[in-house]
């Protein structure tokens, strides 16, 4: 058998090995990154990026895999997909409850992907050695949504699906309800060739149903607008205009998702660790607001969710909790809060209480709020 032959046999030994580890889809791919590190650029010459300076640092790493990973000749890009509940609009339309987006329902994607990758690379190690090939001096490395690493144009290139007007990836047969991952490597595998073309058309529902109209464009987003971002990786107050239209979205936001007509062919995930912990999927804000911080600590280990932090958890839920039906439980409890030691919740806070104040004063005009707090920094 010739070296050509082996790595053949390889390439479709790991694919079957990453089925085996629960991956839906595998491809192999020699990526050209090119055009999309120009389409970052200008994304981040517009400013798109808001306080994420991170996606602008380690270029050369990013745009050239050989860069970040010496040697790599092939990136291995894979699929897992999460969904694990069909209530994403009863929730949503509930505006007593917490939409959580639907990714950080369970387990933290990272660790048990990371894991599998892993253990696909330990498995194509033993077999290179079965092989007689040890000679390649093989280099590899697993990625999770972590480092410089352009997972959505690689996954493209790989046939995973194409780049969509709200900027995900989508699948033809699995919508784009996915995690991705991938695996560089020095051996020169035969790559696949199967890419989706672009299949989203006329169709512009994800761009339309955005509560913030965070799409300037179709296929670009402005991070600064998007839930996702203000929820999730912004530090900073989040913006009194946007605040009303998030309504109860307090940790991220799938409304882009939920609305694509490729999602009808989502299929919920098979992975236990993905499903629901805490009731998280279906839970009143009110609940999750009157979590002390070792209640929020102890119910986010090993979730997603606890890269937030206690109070950015009560600055996201103070917003939903504003934009909720005035009731006087909602009001004691935000009132509980208003001498918070964190100026960031306090500030979020007065402004839930003047929300719920102004509905209640509408409603009935007998409920009354002392509003008097102290929002500079202690």
């Amino acid at each position: 058998m010739t070296e050509t032959d082996k790595l053949k046999d390889l390439a479709k030994n790991i694919k079957t090995w990453g089925e085996t580890l629960g991956f839906q889809q595998v491809a192999i791919v020699k990526p050209d990154l090119g055009s999309a590190s120009k389409r970052l650029l200008d994304w981040l010459g517009s400013g798109y990026q808001g306080s994420m300076q991170w996606m602008g640092e380690h270029e050369d790493k990013r745009y050239i895999p050989e860069k970040l990973v010496e040697n790599t000749l092939r990136v291995i890009s894979v699929r897992m997909d999460y969904l694990t509940d069909s209530n994403m609009i009863a929730v949503l339309k509930d505006s007593n409850k917490a939409y959580i987006s639907r990714y950080a329902l369970g387990r933290d994607y990272h660790k048990l992907i990371r894991r599998r990758l892993a253990n696909l690379s330990k498995q194509i190690e033993t077999e290179i050695e079965n092989l007689g090939l040890s000679h390649l001096q093989l280099t590899q490395r697993p990625f999770v949504d972590s480092a410089p690493v352009m997972e959505k144009p690689i996954a493209e290139q790989a046939g995973l699906g194409w780049i969509g007007k709200n900027t995900l990836l989508l699948n033809d047969k699995a919508g784009s309800w996915f995690f991705l991952g991938e695996i560089y490597i020095s051996l020169e595998l035969p790559v696949d060739d199967s890419q989706q073309t672009n299949k989203c058309g006329n169709c512009r529902a994800c761009l339309k149903v955005c509560p913030t109209n965070a799409f300037p464009e179709p296929y670009v987003l402005d991070a600064r607008r998007c839930i996702s971002y203000l929820t999730i990786e912004s530090y900073d107050p989040i913006p009194e205009e946007l605040r009303p239209l998030m309504g109860n979205r307090v940790f991220g936001c799938d409304d882009c998702q939920i609305i694509c007509p490729w999602n009808r062919y989502s299929s919920e995930t098979r992975e236990v660790d993905f499903s629901p912990r805490h009731n998280l999927d279906n839970s009143d804000l009110l609940t999750l607001f009157e979590w002390t911080e070792a209640e929020f600590n102890r119910n986010t280990e090993g979730s997603p969710i606890r890269r937030l932090g206690y109070q950015r958890w009560l600055r996201n839920l103070s917003v939903g909790l504003g934009n909720a039906p005035t009731s006087k439980e909602i009001i004691a409890a935000l009132q509980k809060r208003l001498e918070d030691p964190s100026e960031l919740v306090r500030e979020h806070v007065q402004w839930a209480l003047e929300r719920q104040t102004q509905g209640a004063n509408r409603r009935s005009g007998n409920i009354t709020v002392d509003l008097t707090v102290n929002l500079t920094a202690e």
